[in-house]
């Protein structure tokens, strides 16, 4: 299912600018690849110059140590995209694929200006207030106890999806927090997720999933680090968890090479986030791929501020996926943007009494 056109068709005047936004954490975000207080977000504005009042906004929101397009020359290179974007004809494919970002920004920005500019750029049951998204909690990196209280939180605010972060702490003790929730929550019973993050050796993976599958674990991503297809291939094939690639798929941007990902690793699920692997039509693309392979596949946003998340989460309800997504609200952020989205018992919600603000 195609729902972004690649070409902005119709003809106007266009004024492309950008500007830099820095969020900060309200608290020290712990991840695999170090500790985030701050992040760095870019926006982008297509604005109709004969009608000042129609104007599309886009997110571009490289993830530190991990988006390819994290450099140092990020800044130049979508200075320079935005230049030839205000002089022809709005097309994706004129913007570096290595640079996943910016095309999310871009495509975004398009879509906006597409429905009028209102920040509702796919217009559902969701942006009405009708419906909703299922989504899971996610539980940060801490010590024990910490994540301790943040199960015990996610659960008293009403989520039934359980996803942790592991590898970070001695094995034994993401054990127990796995046991922890096991025993305290019996009659809920939550599905429960892990997110390795590339954590385990290949020798010690198979052993590792053997454990972990004693708590009747819904799926693990990434329990090795990527470019390892053979060895991913291999415990695939014989995990008793069902294992999602997430880092795996940044990278191969062609369509032979991601069919060739598939081919070889068949995995049971992939994890698709629109800011690292390129936007929505790659996602959509990855879609098409892994049904054909026979594998599942839920959206997660990438600490997007609240206007990258609102465009990612009104395109994840149209495409009408029933297991619960990897959304959140931008409640990490201390400057971020009020926005219509807010959550209730483990579902995302839209209120379309209220607009998106584009000034934190």
């Amino acid at each position: 299912m195609s729902v972004i056109p690649g070409i902005y068709m119709r003809k106007m005047a266009i004024r492309v600018t950008y500007k830099k936004h820095t969020l900060y954490f309200k608290h020290p975000a712990r991840t695999s690849r170090g500790t985030l207080r701050e992040k760095t977000s870019w926006f982008i504005r297509l604005r109709d110059t004969e009608r000042p009042e129609l104007n599309g906004v886009g997110e571009c929101s490289p993830l530190p140590g991990l988006s390819p397009d994290d450099r140092s020359d990020f800044g130049e290179v979508l200075a320079g995209v935005c230049n030839r974007l205000g002089k022809t004809h709005f097309s994706l494919s004129g913007i570096p694929i290595t640079f996943p970002s910016i095309r999310f920004g871009i495509e975004t920005a398009l879509q906006d200006i597409r429905k009028g500019g209102k920040q509702i750029l796919f217009p559902s049951d969701f942006t009405e207030g009708r419906d909703s998204v299922s989504i899971n909690g996610l539980i940060w990196m801490g010590d024990q106890p910490t994540m301790r209280k943040q199960i015990i939180r996610k659960m008293e605010e009403g989520y039934r999806v359980i996803k942790l972060k592991i590898g970070a702490l001695i094995f034994k003790e993401e054990l127990d927090l796995l046991k922890f929730i096991r025993k305290e929550f019996v009659s809920e019973h939550p599905e429960i997720r892990v997110d390795a993050n590339g954590a385990f050796s290949v020798g010690e993976a198979p052993e590792k999933l053997k454990r972990l599958s004693d708590y009747e674990i819904h799926s693990i991503e990434q329990p090795i680090q990527p470019g390892q297809w053979q060895e991913m291939a291999s415990l695939c094939a014989s995990s008793p968890i069902p294992i999602a690639l997430d880092e795996e798929l940044i990278g191969p941007w062609k369509e032979a090479e991601k069919t060739k990902l598939l081919d070889t690793i068949r995995p049971q699920y992939v994890i698709l986030k629109p800011t690292l692997l390129g936007g929505f039509q790659t996602c959509q693309q990855w879609i098409s791929l892994a049904a054909e392979k026979g594998s599942g596949w839920w959206i997660t946003s990438a600490l997007e501020s609240n206007i990258g998340l609102n465009a990612i989460a009104q395109w994840t309800y149209i495409l009408k996926n029933p297991l619960p997504q990897g959304l959140g609200t931008g409640q990490l952020y201390t400057n971020n943007f009020d926005s219509p989205l807010y959550i209730q018992n483990g579902r995302l919600h839209f209120d379309p009494g209220k607009k998106m603000s584009l000034s934190p």
